[in-house]
């Protein structure tokens, strides 16, 4: 594995550097993220610049992330450690695959449990949306979709414009909130439309 080429491609979807690991609710927030996504890697001991401090306690660090991983992750995640020396400082890398038991929670400093995606290079709390097509995405019998004119009348909105949310999509057929969210997820899980979530704002394109 080569250390220095995985820094200077920095961090994003799939990577993320940590200086040292501070908090069990903070990292599970970030292998849940990865877990629900496409998996990950950790780089501890590597600051958000891409400059190599190493770890001091390699066993602390471990300690923490597997706390973490099985305590503060539901369901528990099992992460994967390598050691790589850089110039005499140890790099912790820790793999976290994407789970086949989507989605997965971290326990909050609130004491609740939250569900997290990886949004370029940061963990972003899932909408009520996302976890619904992660729960749904792994179950054997698929969706049949019966297009109403709900269904026709989005289709149609989205041939004229590039985008739509939640609120939007209520608004211009005078929906409850419950009931369009219901109609979302079986697109997004057709792949007849597509979620797009940033950390500002979620909203949906043609699939």
């Amino acid at each position: 594995m080569n250390i220095r080429k995985l820094i200077y491609e920095g961090e994003g979807v799939t990577q993320d550097f940590k200086k040292t690991i501070t908090s069990c609710e903070k990292i599970a927030k970030t292998m849940v993220s990865f877990a629900n996504n496409k998996g990950g890697r950790l780089l501890i001991g590597v600051m958000d610049d891409g400059s190599i401090k190493g770890v001091k306690s390699e066993d602390e660090e471990r300690y923490m992330i597997t706390r973490a991983a099985h305590f503060y992750a539901k369901p528990a995640l099992e992460p994967a450690f390598e050691e790589i020396y850089v110039d005499d400082k140890l790099v912790l890398v820790v793999d976290i695959e994407e789970s086949d038991s989507k989605p997965h929670y971290a326990l909050g400093e609130d004491g609740k449990w939250w569900v997290y995606v990886r949004v370029k290079d940061k963990s972003v709390l899932a909408s009520k949306i996302v976890v619904d097509v992660l729960k749904r995405s792994g179950a054997e019998n698929g969706v049949l979709i019966k297009y109403s004119s709900k269904e026709k009348a989005l289709l149609e909105y989205l041939d004229t414009h590039e985008r739509i949310t939640v609120k939007e999509y209520c608004e211009l057929l005078n929906l409850s909130r419950r009931r369009a969210q219901r109609i979302l997820v079986n697109l997004v899980l057709s792949g007849v439309i597509k979620v797009h979530t940033t950390e500002k704002e979620e909203f949906y394109t043609a699939g």
